[in-house]
């Protein structure tokens, strides 16, 4: 079994619902107060307002992920930094009941990452955030052993650089295939600080925004973006794009899809996280005898080879389009239930509902 060490944030989140939450569209007004994208959800000031029945949920990316990684049938295990609070047990509790091993580093002072969210009718929310112990990771909060896993996913938050940038290189030691969902926090440290954690890197995954801004290229040239991804990792690109689907380059071809239509958006938190998990899940489970052995196969025509090239690992058409696939249906997937994780899919929810059967994906030469 593939031992897959995911990296980052785990909070406490409790979901509030009310149809009094009403979501206002007016940049003339908005912008000038503040509010750059000129909407704001609100409600009546000094009022008692009546909602439903809160929802307690545990979010946070690397526990996100790491539930992914657990439903499709990988040896999970989180590194988190939590407070020594209800909350932090809360968060253990449910991480074990998934099956996902828990490397907490307790803090005695700060308390668990915690987020209120406030959902209206139509599916938009607001977070409002405590960021708690989860930012505080230190290097002396682990030791080598840790990092002895074949995958490492790591969703960095605002844990300091230098902690990720150690881990990412005690994982590329092992021999680890390491993938990042990188922050906006990291993000706009710049693609020249950020170098030293790129080079490492078998995967990563923006969304086309995020994309644009850390190349610098143009947010509508689509390959622009992806040229100069490739010249800043070694592995392969992700790029979302929302109700648009996704791109993925390889260094030679990109693939585009769409999405899976949803039954009804209830709730989009977790859906980056869902998708950029199941990715790597979906990607890595089609090489699994491979990693387990960790064979090292040079000049291989099957899905996976291990080579001293730039780029550690190579996963060909058929890997790939599956990563696709199920990134994309666990991430529908969880747009649909309240919460980052309860829409989670298992390995058996994705072989066995057709609703995840086919999607369109193009291929095309760079």
């Amino acid at each position: 079994m593939i031992k897959a060490l995911t990296v980052g944030t785990a909070t406490r989140d409790v979901f509030i619902q009310s149809q009094l939450f009403k979501v206002v569209h007016d940049p003339t007004h908005l912008e000038k107060l503040g509010f750059p994208t000129g909407e704001a959800q609100c409600f009546a000031l000094g009022g008692k307002i009546e909602v439903g029945r809160p929802a307690f949920t545990i979010g946070g990316g690397a526990a996100n992920a790491a539930v992914t990684f657990s439903r499709q049938g990988f040896k999970a295990e989180a590194l988190i930094k939590i407070g020594r609070d209800p909350s932090g047990r809360d968060v253990i509790s449910h991480l074990k009941d998934e099956k996902v091993g828990v490397r907490a580093v307790l803090d005695s002072k700060a308390g668990t990452a915690y987020s209120a969210i406030l959902l209206s009718p139509g599916g938009e929310r607001t977070i409002l955030n405590y960021r708690g112990a989860s930012e505080d990771l230190r290097l002396n909060d682990f030791s080598t052993n840790t990092f002895k896993v074949q995958v490492g996913y790591i969703v960095p938050g605002r844990i300091p650089f230098e902690v990720i940038k150690k881990i990412v290189q005690k994982l590329r030691v092992n021999g680890a295939f390491v993938a990042m969902n990188p922050s906006k926090y990291y993000l706009e440290m710049g693609a020249k600080k950020l170098k030293p954690i790129f080079d490492n890197l078998d995967l990563i995954l923006v969304n086309r925004e995020e994309g644009a801004y850390l190349t610098g290229a143009k947010y509508e040239d689509e390959r622009g973006i992806f040229k100069k991804f490739d010249k800043l990792v070694r592995g392969l690109a992700v790029m979302t794009d929302g109700p648009k689907g996704v791109m993925v380059s390889d260094g030679q071809k990109i693939y585009q899809a769409g999405i899976y239509k949803e039954k009804k958006i209830v709730d989009r938190t977790g859906a980056g996280d869902a998708f950029g998990s199941g990715f790597a899940a979906g990607l890595l489970r089609q090489v699994s005898s491979i990693l387990e052995k960790k064979s090292k196969i040079s000049n291989g025509a099957g899905k996976y080879q291990v080579s001293s090239n730039r780029n550690q690992f190579k996963f060909n058409t058929e890997a790939i389009e599956y990563a696709i696939r199920l990134g994309s249906a666990n991430a529908t997937s969880v747009v649909e239930a309240i919460g980052a994780e309860p829409g989670i899919l298992t390995q058996k929810q994705f072989k066995n509902e057709t609703r995840w059967g086919d999607l369109k994906i193009k291929v095309e030469e760079i």
